[in-house]
Order: structure tokens, then C-alpha cells, then sequence
């Protein structure tokens, strides 16, 4: 991969057009967030540019980020990916377009540097900072709905400014979109403040299964096809059950264990400061940030269980 500052990765973005934006599966606020800014970004300079994602965007994000954008119809002749640090989280959906990404822009320190050329700042608390700075150099002055998608994937890969992740930069970042027209209030009270009924229910279920190891510095919940079930609760709506387990006092490892189809088990991990929770994940090809990260491991819910505990706790054993 040739590294790229951001004016070079704007730069290129302006001699391209018809613009396919990847998402990683099972798509959050930073993903989705950079994805339409740079979309609407492109198309303000006369550009054709439509995000593609895997999976579902969750419906709480049609009030706002998806609402009035109007998806367009082209050959696609560039692809760029925006906050995926690995082609395994392309998704089937997306399987077209692997080994043809020419810009890759990510904050994941993991990246496998996949694409032909990317900018990665791992240093950014989210992939958004970076983005904002692209559309900057690319001469494009962010309006409200701009400012709205990469405020929203700021503040909800920070989890609303609490991670220690976050910079001064992060913080000016969040307030210049502010005064653009973002609408923070309301982002915040949509990403962190209103739950369906459904994902209260799978939140209760998730809670009910919890179960700690090594002293209590290691918690698991669980989230399985058959929860999803009786809850009626869909993919997008578990999203936040990650920092739960995490939350508990004396807890240094939270792990999130997801099944899913074909005997495959998703991994979130969410780790105290001293703890590098991409590390743990690389055991299973995945990765992410130190405090943060994810993986998938095959086999049953047991079997994911049995693995990601004994990984993490070999990790925590070394750091404390």
C-alpha cells in the first residue's frame, strides 16, 4: 500500500467519478458516518458516489444521516473503503469488490494495507476526524448534512467523548461540525439515549447470561440466534450491548460473543487502558484499537467462549 497524506488522498479523490464507498459489515456510526460524508462531499463537486455496505444501516440512522439522500445509479470505475481495517469485513455482499480498492481510509492500527493506497491514522479516535480533513483539502465546505455524518461517527466511536482515545483534536474536530450545523443534541440522544423495545429485551437477555472468569476481571455475554429470536430484536439493534460487560467493576476484559450463521461466532472485545485489546483478537486473524477490537471464530458458542477467555486471559496475566 502507498501511504497517503491528506491532501494526497484528496487530491486523488478529485480526479476520480463514479465513486463505489465500502462499509464494513454489520455498519456503525463511524462507518456509515464517513461514508455519506464523503459521498455527499464528492457529489457537491459534480462527482457520482454511492456508499455499499453488507449489511442492514440501522434504522435509527434514516431520521437523519439517510434521510432525503437519494442513492444513485452508475458504472462504477473507483472504489474506496472508509473505516475497514481488513477485507474479511467486506461481507458476502461485498466480496465483489475485493482486491479493488484503490483508497483505503482507516484509523485502525491492525489494517492489513489491502487497498493500492490509503491514509491511516491510527492516532484519530475515529475514522471521521480523517475524512473531515480529506473533504477540507479536497476544497468542499462541510454543510449540516456533512457536518451531522461525521459528527456522529465521532461521537459514537468515542462513546459520546468518554474513550481515552479522544484528543484535543477530536474535540475542536466535534466542534467545528458543531458550528456547521450539526446537530449534536440530537445525534446523541438517537446513538445513546433511545432503545426500541426489542433491544431493551435482547439487553436484558444479554444480561441474564453473563458470566465471569479469572476473578472477576473477565466478563461474557452472549448473544445468540435464539435471543435475537424471542426478543425480536434485529442485528443493528445489539450494537451497544458490547460495552456492557466491560462496565462491571473490576472488570479488565468485556467480551461480546455474537452467533451468527454457518458456525461462525463474532467477537467484541472492549479492555481497561493497560490491557491491548486488538491483541488478544489477532490470535483469531481479527483486530482493532488497544481498547477496543473484534474477531470471528469458528464453531459454537461454547467452543468461541472457551478460546477468546483463554486468549484473553494470557494477555491480561502478561500486563498486570
Amino acid at each position: 500500500m502507498k501511504k497517503l497524506t491528506s491532501k494526497e488522498a484528496a487530491e486523488l479523490l478529485l480526479s476520480y467519478d463514479n465513486v463505489a464507498v465500502l462499509m464494513h459489515r454489520s455498519p456503525d456510526g463511524d462507518t456509515i458516518g464517513c461514508a455519506y460524508a464523503l459521498c455527499l462531499a464528492l457529489r457537491k463537486l459534480g462527482k457520482k458516489a454511492q456508499p455499499f455496505c453488507s449489511d442492514k444501516i440501522p434504522q435509527k440512522m434514516y431520521s437523519y444521516i439517510l434521510d432525503g439522500f437519494e442513492d444513485q445509479t452508475f458504472d462504477i470505475e473507483h472504489v474506496v473503503s472508509v473505516d475497514i481495517a481488513d477485507q474479511q469485513l467486506f461481507g458476502d455482499g461485498l466480496e465483489r469488490f475485493r482486491d479493488k480498492v484503490e483508497l483505503c481510509i482507516d484509523h485502525h492500527g491492525s489494517n492489513t494495507c489491502f487497498a493500492k493506497s490509503g491514509i491511516i491514522v491510527p492516532e484519530a479516535a475515529a475514522c471521521a476526524e480523517i475524512v473531515k480533513c480529506i473533504i477540507e483539502d479536497m476544497g468542499v465546505e462541510a454543510d449540516s448534512r456533512i457536518a451531522d455524518a461525521i459528527f456522529t461517527g465521532i461521537t459514537t466511536d468515542t462513546g459520546c467523548f468518554k474513550y481515552v482515545s479522544v484528543t484535543p483534536a477530536t474535540m475542536r474536530i466535534a466542534a467545528d461540525m458543531i458550528e456547521k450545523g450539526a446537530n449534536s443534541g440530537m445525534i446523541n440522544r438517537i446513538m445513546f439515549d433511545t432503545k426500541s423495545h426489542a433491544r431493551l429485551e435482547a439487553e436484558r437477555l444479554a444480561l441474564d447470561s453473563m458470566k465471569f472468569y479469572f476473578d472477576n476481571r473477565i466478563a461474557v455475554v452472549f448473544v445468540t440466534k435464539k435471543m435475537l429470536e424471542i426478543s425480536g430484536a434485529e442485528e443493528s439493534d445489539t450494537e451497544g450491548i458490547a460495552s456492557i460487560p466491560r462496565q462491571v467493576e473490576g472488570v479488565l476484559a468485556g467480551i461480546t460473543i455474537k452467533e451468527k450463521d454457518n458456525g461462525i461466532c463474532r467477537i467484541s472485545l472492549r479492555t481497561a487502558e493497560n490491557i491491548d485489546a486488538s491483541r488478544i483478537c489477532t490470535f483469531f486473524g481479527g483486530g482493532g484499537h488497544k481498547a477496543a477490537a473484534g474477531c470471528s471464530i469458528e464453531g459454537t458458542v461454547e467452543q468461541a467462549e472457551a478460546k477468546i477467555v483463554k486468549a484473553a486471559q494470557s494477555v491480561i496475566e502478561e500486563s498486570i
